[in-house]
C-alpha cells in the first residue's frame, strides 16, 4: 500500500474537498482528483460524492476516517527517530565469548565498568566453543574475543591487539639457571595448548626449521590449566604477555621471551553486522574494548 494514498486520503476525508486537500497537501487539485480515483478503486467505494456545491463522505468513508488517522499516527511513531541511547535506562543481557585467559583478565574489569554505567545489564561469559560453530550468526553469542580464524564471510571484526606468547614456568625452573637460548628452550619438556589436543604448532615449525624438537609432555585445553600445571613440575608452557601478572605472580610463575621467530598472533573482536548500528551494541563494543588486550601489549 502505497502511503501517499494514506495521506491523501487522510486530507480529503478532514476537508471533504478536493481544494482544501490539495492545499492542505501543498499539491494541485488535479493530483489529488487522480488519487481519489485510484481510492475509490482500491476501496471499492465513491467516498466523497457531490451534495449540490460541495462534497460529503459516504457512510464507509465515515468508518475510514479514524482508521486512517491512527494508521498515520503509527507509521509516523514507526518511522520516527528512536530515542537518545541512554546506558543507565539500558535493559539488556550480553553475551561474550572468549578463551579462559582472555575472560580471566576481563570478567572482573568489564563486569565493574558495566554495572557502574548500566546497572540494569547482565553479562553471561562462554568459553571458546568446541566446535567453530556460527554462534554470532545465529545470535547466541553478541561479541567473539580471540584469534579470529574460523568467522562467516559477513562478520564484522576490529583488531585490538597483536602480541607475541612468551614462555612461562615456576620460578626455579631450571631454564632460569642460565642464557635462555633456542637448544636449552628446546631441551625443555612442553605444554601444549589445544583444545583439539593437537601437540604441534608454531613452535615446533620454527624449531625445525633450526633442526631442534622440542618433547610435548601434556597438551590440556587451555592457558589457564597450563599455568596451573606448570606451577608444580618443570613443564614450560605459553601466555600472553603483561596479562594477568597479579595471577602469574600468586603461582608462582615467571615469564620469559620465547627464543624464537614466531608470528604474532592477531586478537580482534568480532559481531554480526545485524548489530552494528545498534547504539547499545555498539556501546558495549567500546566498553569491551577498553578492558580488553591492548596494542602496547605486544
Amino acid at each position: 500500500m502505497d502511503l501517499n494514498l494514506l495521506h491523501t486520503l487522510h486530507a480529503l476525508l478532514q476537508e471533504n474537498s478536493v481544494t482544501r486537500a490539495a492545499e492542505r497537501l501543498g499539491t494541485s487539485p488535479a493530483a489529488v482528483s487522480r488519487t481519489l480515483a485510484r481510492l475509490r478503486r482500491t476501496v471499492g467505494d465513491p467516498l466523497l460524492v457531490r451534495a449540490g456545491q460541495t462534497m460529503v463522505p459516504t457512510p464507509r468513508a465515515l468508518e475510514l476516517r479514524d482508521q486512517v488517522g491512527g494508521v498515520l499516527a503509527d507509521c509516523e511513531r514507526l518511522f520516527r527517530p528512536s530515542a537518545p541511547f541512554r546506558a543507565a535506562a539500558l535493559e539488556r543481557t550480553f553475551t561474550l565469548q572468549a578463551s579462559d585467559i582472555l575472560l580471566a583478565g576481563l570478567a572482573g574489569p568489564l563486569t565493574d565498568r558495566l554495572r557502574a554505567a548500566a546497572p540494569r545489564v547482565d553479562l553471561v561469559f562462554l568459553p571458546e566453543a568446541v566446535e567453530d560453530g556460527p554462534a554470532l550468526r545465529q545470535g547466541r553469542v553478541d561479541v567473539e574475543l580471540g584469534v579470529l580464524d574460523h568467522l562467516d564471510p559477513e562478520t564484522r571484526t576490529e583488531q585490538l591487539a597483536r602480541v607475541s606468547l612468551v614462555g612461562v614456568a615456576r620460578v626455579g625452573h631450571p631454564l632460569f639457571d642460565g642464557p635462555l637460548d633456542t637448544r636449552r628452550f628446546a631441551a625443555a619438556d612442553h605444554i601444549g595448548i589445544s583444545r583439539r589436543g593437537r601437540r604441534l604448532g608454531p613452535i615446533d615449525r620454527a624449531l625445525s626449521e633450526l633442526g631442534l624438537r622440542r618433547r610435548v609432555a601434556a597438551v590440556v585445553p587451555s592457558h589457564l590449566s597450563a599455568m596451573q600445571l606448570a606451577r608444580g613440575t618443570d613443564l614450560v608452557a605459553l601466555t600472553l604477555p603483561g596479562w594477568l601478572p597479579d595471577t602469574t605472580k600468586a603461582l608462582g610463575l615467571r615469564t620469559f621471551p620465547v627464543p624464537l621467530d614466531l608470528p604474532p598472533l592477531d586478537l580482534g573482536m568480532a559481531w554480526h553486522p545485524r548489530h552494528s548500528a545498534d547504539p547499545a551494541h555498539r556501546w558495549f563494543r567500546a566498553q569491551v574494548k577498553a578492558v580488553g588486550p591492548q596494542p602496547s601489549a605486544g
